[in-house]
């Protein structure tokens, strides 16, 4: 099965509103001089930006065929969940995309791999694509637990998805070694497909081939431009998860044109 490439910008804590709007409407100009012809070989793009800049993107990145996502959401449809969003709150902005399980929410907001999978069900009971990430330490890496902890994270997602009649394949998960998160260093393009076709084997094995070749598998962690094309040449990686590259409509342009390469 054809996969449709996908590079999603994870914008994380930065842009205003007014930063945003400018960033979408710089796209939409360069992307302006695209020929039909080549729209057809560009990668499906989309932006994940902070939840006081959704309600004004929508619009303005329509202009550039720009999907619009939310870098996280709760589980619960409403309730006493202090500076919590629902899946229908972020619908409601124009997002068909959210990104579930960063890193940096397992961290810093003690995220567990049963709260990503609940959330995953409920973003596809909500229509809304999720982008599960996945990734181990540097110290996991090099103690030779890569294989076991990302096992147990993507593995966490297909358990809770073994009983979802549809929907199953719209999901998309996101390796992200957390040590080449921001930090330059990046895994060979070698050693990324062969995580991502060990994910792709996992979700063969626990959901079968239907949906284990319609699954979205990206990879993100340091990269740019100039690299892009690298990674997307193997055969299990559809796409990029992009941070600090996808700040600057320059840099998010020139990615989706190397995506072509």
């Amino acid at each position: 099965m054809a996969r449709t490439r996908l590079l999603a910008g994870n914008w994380k804590m930065h842009k205003t509103r007014a930063e945003a709007v400018e960033f979408a409407e710089k796209l939409a100009q360069l992307s302006s001089d695209i020929s039909d012809d080549a729209v057809i070989g560009y990668p499906e793009l989309l932006i994940c930006a902070t939840f006081t800049a959704l309600p004004g993107l929508m619009e303005p990145l329509q202009k550039s065929n720009t999907r619009l996502g939310a870098q996280n959401m709760h589980e619960a449809d409403h309730g006493a969940y202090t500076g919590e969003v629902s899946a229908a709150m972020i619908k409601e902005l124009g997002c068909t995309y959210v990104i579930l399980g960063h890193s940096e929410r397992r961290m810093y907001f003690a995220e567990s791999d049963a709260a990503v999978a609940k959330k995953t069900l409920v973003a596809l009971d909500h229509q809304l694509t999720p982008i599960v990430c996945v990734g181990e330490s540097l110290e996991e890496r090099e103690n030779g637990e890569t294989s076991t902890r990302i096992a147990a994270q993507v593995g966490a997602v297909l358990d809770a998805l073994k009983d979802k009649q549809d929907g199953a394949e719209r999901l998309v998960i996101a390796y992200e070694p957390i040590w080449a998160i921001g930090t330059g260093r990046t895994a060979s393009k070698e050693d990324a497909e062969v995580v991502a076709r060990a994910i792709r084997e996992q979700v063969k094995e626990k959901l079968g081939d239907h949906v284990a070749s319609a699954v979205r598998i990206l990879y993100g962690g340091s990269v740019k431009p100039e690299n892009i094309a690298d990674f997307l040449s193997e055969a299990d990686i559809d796409g990029s998860l992009v941070g600090g590259a996808s700040l600057e409509a320059e840099s998010f342009f020139r990615m989706a044109h190397n995506s072509t390469l």
